[in-house]
Formats: C-alpha cells, sequence, structure tokens
C-alpha cells in the first residue's frame, strides 16, 4: 500500500502517518510544497525511533508524482465524495491520496478522477477528521480485507 499526502502543513500529521506508516510496512509519499521542513522536530518527535522502518518518497508536484507512477490506482480521499471508503476493494499497491490539512485535495485534481474519490462518513456538522486519524481508518480497512499481509 501507498500512502500519499498532498501538500501536508502540520509535522505532527505527518510524523503520526510516518509512524503508522511504519507499523505497517507501508510507502509513504510526501507531494510538495511541504508546509514544513523534513528536519521539523515535531515531525521527528511525532515518528520517535520509527523513521528507520518508513520508506519515504519526496515528489515536488502531484504532476511529477503522477508522472512517475502512470499506471497506479489512486483513491483520493475528500469530504465532498458520495462514495465510502469502506465499499473499495482495495489492492496491495493501491495509492490512498490524502491533501492538505486546512483545504483538502484542490479541486482539479478532484474533478480529474472524480471515479475514485472516496470519503469516510460523519456527522454533516463535522467538517473534517484530523488526517492522521483519517489515514489510519483507511490504510488499516484496506490492510483488512487483504488479510493484513506481513503483520501479526
Amino acid at each position: 500500500m501507498h500512502i500519499v499526502l498532498v501538500e501536508p502543513e502540520i509535522p505532527p500529521n505527518t510524523g503520526n502517518i510516518a509512524r503508522t506508516c511504519a507499523a505497517t510496512g507501508t510507502n509513504l509519499h510526501l507531494v510538495g510544497p511541504l508546509g514544513f521542513s523534513i528536519d521539523d522536530r515535531y515531525l521527528k518527535r511525532a515518528g520517535l525511533d520509527y523513521w528507520h522502518l518508513v520508506s519515504v518518497r519526496y515528489h515536488d508536484s502531484f504532476a511529477a508524482f503522477r508522472d512517475e507512477y502512470p499506471e497506479a490506482s489512486f483513491y483520493l480521499l475528500t469530504t465532498k465524495a458520495s462514495r465510502s471508503y469502506a465499499e473499495v476493494c482495495y489492492r496491495p499497491d493501491d495509492f490512498l491520496v490524502f491533501g492538505r490539512e486546512t483545504r483538502g485535495l484542490p479541486s482539479e485534481l478532484l474533478a480529474a478522477y472524480s471515479l475514485r474519490c472516496v470519503r469516510i462518513p460523519m456527522l454533516d456538522e463535522a467538517r473534517s477528521l484530523n488526517l492522521s486519524n483519517a489515514v489510519a481508518i483507511v490504510l488499516y480497512e484496506a490492510l483488512r480485507q487483504q488479510g493484513f499481509p506481513g503483520l501479526t
């Protein structure tokens, strides 16, 4: 599995997500521009001693990222989708794409992949979930469907 963070802004969220990726053997892709330095102490502290367990790839833009994986299967997470993340049958090499904490994914990206957009169900009054929580929810569902490969 692959987690893709498009222009993440909050270092502790990215650190927590990196820790989740490390614990599950999931690849992490950070698509810039990032809202922080990768040397940020909050980023490092959130990941604690897990950084050596996670494969992190950096990409300058979503276009550059997409060019590197032209055959990849993407699922974009957004509160604007009508289909639930639980309605998808995930495969081991799928990419779960999440936007920045304050604005989510750009509307042009959502339009380009409208058939691949999914959401986490929640109350209408709730704006969104914390990014690291959202990643964990969807990633663990995808891994559950695959029988938690390599995990004990």
